[in-house]
């Protein structure tokens, strides 16, 4: 999204309620360009901890008919989810993403292909908030029958402070440039014309697919959080003279 805020405007803003609303319309003054008009494009930055897990896990099962194949699927989802809860995961961090039944073939040489059973697939998107413990109650759900994973996609909860930081550092970055430029040219900056802005957080994309196997893990699956960059990006006009 892209968001412009010119400096008069915001000012404007700012006016006392009575004087606004003591008239049906406000007339808003366009600046008058005196000097040289100078673009400048900069991104700020800050770093952060992610302090949300997002990992899918699923139960994939298969049987000589339907019914049989979606019946298995069902009661071991339902041992996941018992699971889930048991280790504290609330029900609004646990929502499913897929459920699939496909029949599975036989092929032969110049022949139909021949049904030879189903596959069901339930899939359910989990949201760990503790991400150290996420790897634990992974190991858990595979032992309770869980045999695809994939994830994680490592997630700030609430990204708005960060963003606000990389916003302040843009426009300092800007400013900074916006000076050297002036400098470089003899002039001096006057004023800032306006504020436009692109960009802002986004998660990183999931890790690919990864099958997880039954059988107990030698070690304790480990999710290691790191360091995300927030980066927000603005493009601000100054008046040079």
């Amino acid at each position: 999204m892209h968001k412009t805020f010119p400096v008069f405007a915001l000012a404007l803003l700012g006016a006392a309620p009575s004087a606004l609303s003591a008239q049906s319309t406000v007339a808003v003054p366009v600046p008058v360009l005196q000097g040289a008009k100078l673009d400048i494009v900069a991104t700020g930055e800050t770093r952060r901890v992610p302090d949300v897990a997002v990992i899918g896990a699923g139960v994939v099962t298969q049987a000589n008919d339907a019914a049989g194949a979606m019946r298995e699927n069902a009661a071991r989802m339902a041992r996941v989810i018992a699971a889930l809860k048991k280790a504290g995961v609330a029900e609004r961090d646990v929502q499913t993403s897929t459920v699939n039944l496909q029949p599975q073939y036989r092929y032969g040489e110049n022949v139909p292909p021949v049904i030879t059973g189903y596959q069901a697939t339930n899939m359910v998107s989990v949201r760990f908030r503790d991400v150290a413990r996420s790897g634990t109650i992974l190991d858990a759900l595979v032992a309770e029958g869980v045999n695809q994973i994939h994830g994680p996609s490592l997630q700030l909860d609430k990204p708005e402070a960060a963003e606000d930081e990389a916003r302040v550092d843009a426009v300092k970055k800007a400013r900074a440039r916006a000076e050297l430029y002036a400098g470089a040219a003899g002039l001096k900056v006057k004023r800032i014309l306006s504020i436009s802005e692109a960009g802002g957080y986004a998660p990183p994309p999931p890790m690919p697919y990864v099958m997880a196997s039954r059988g107990k893990a030698e070690a304790d699956t480990a999710i290691a959080a790191g360091e995300q960059t927030v980066g927000v990006t603005v493009t601000v006009s100054f008046e040079l003279e």
